[in-house]
């Protein structure tokens, strides 16, 4: 596997790529409190079948640049990261995929670039509209992302979270996903990309940022071809929103998984990689020119 550092302005942002460069390009982006690892199982799958996969820890995460005020991470200046990616692979369309804040991007980047891309594949997290509307009129789902509202606090989530070693993320992930979904070694490595240096406020400092920057999309369709698959065991974000979702998308379709849980790429690694690869196939990148990267 390949290590990239790509530049956006004052960003730096560390990837892991794999395939070869020739291949249609994919990129599969985390979300909290992962790194590039969350998409680990999936990588050379995509590789093996010609792909060209880039995998970046987000802004804010591992060995990326962490920018310290919260504006850094408005998802419109996060997007920007994505075509950034695209740019140094040298390819104007291209597939994208997306988990928990991943997801986030990704949804948004399809609402303001759907020109650039192929295919969309989101995992457990709705539509940007439908989530909004969710929240509105659901006192349950409300209830559930509490931890959105305590993230507004100054100071006392990133003291609660380094508590006992990061004791509260390593547990959230054990507890919350199937059993062993988590290896060893995944936990190891986001416990060193926990403890970079303002990591952990830069994580928080997404949710401050969207509360700070509600921004409702001025046209909700999506036309790009999109696939959601969903851990209906997911204890953050109700089920209902993932079919929900579907009233937006042009040409979309649902796949849900009674026994996963949020963190369906550890949870069922072999399905969500055929998956995702039988979604990217059926929708091949145009051809393009050199002039279109740009």
């Amino acid at each position: 596997m390949e290590r990239l550092r790509i530049h956006n302005g004052d960003i730096m942002l560390d990837c892991r790529a794999a395939g070869a460069e020739s291949g249609e390009l994919v990129i599969l982006l985390h979300g909290f409190p992962e790194c590039w690892t969350a998409w680990r199982q999936q990588i050379q799958p995509l590789a093996d079948a010609g792909y060209r996969v880039v995998v970046p820890d987000m802004r804010g995460y591992g060995c990326s640049s962490r920018p310290g005020h919260h504006k850094r991470y408005r998802l419109d200046e996060l997007i920007t990261d994505i075509d950034a990616i695209r740019r140094y692979c040298g390819q104007s369309h291209f597939h994208l995929g997306g988990h928990d804040w991943g997801a986030a991007v990704a949804w948004w980047y399809a609402l303001h670039h759907p020109q650039r891309l192929a295919s969309l594949t989101i995992v457990n997290v709705p539509h940007p509209l439908t989530f909004l509307e969710t929240l509105r009129s659901s006192p349950l789902q409300l209830l559930k992302s509490w931890y959105i509202f305590f993230f507004q606090l100054p100071v006392i989530p990133e003291w609660l979270i380094k508590r006992g070693n990061y004791a509260l993320l390593r547990l959230t992930l054990k507890k919350t996903s199937n059993k062993g979904a988590f290896a060893d070694e995944d936990l190891r490595y986001l416990l060193h990309s926990w403890q970079q240096p303002g990591s952990v406020r830069a994580m928080v400092n997404y949710y401050r940022a969207l509360l700070r920057n509600i921004v409702r999309p001025a046209q909700p369709q999506i036309t790009v071809p999109t696939r959601i698959l969903w851990g209906e065991r997911d204890i953050a974000l109700s089920s209902s929103m993932a079919s929900n979702s579907l009233q937006y998308l042009h040409n979309g379709e649902l796949i849900s998984y009674p026994d996963g849980s949020h963190w369906l790429t550890h949870d069922l690694p072999a399905e969500v990689s055929a998956r995702l690869l039988e979604h990217i196939s059926r929708h091949p990148v145009a051809t393009e020119s050199a002039a279109d990267v740009l």
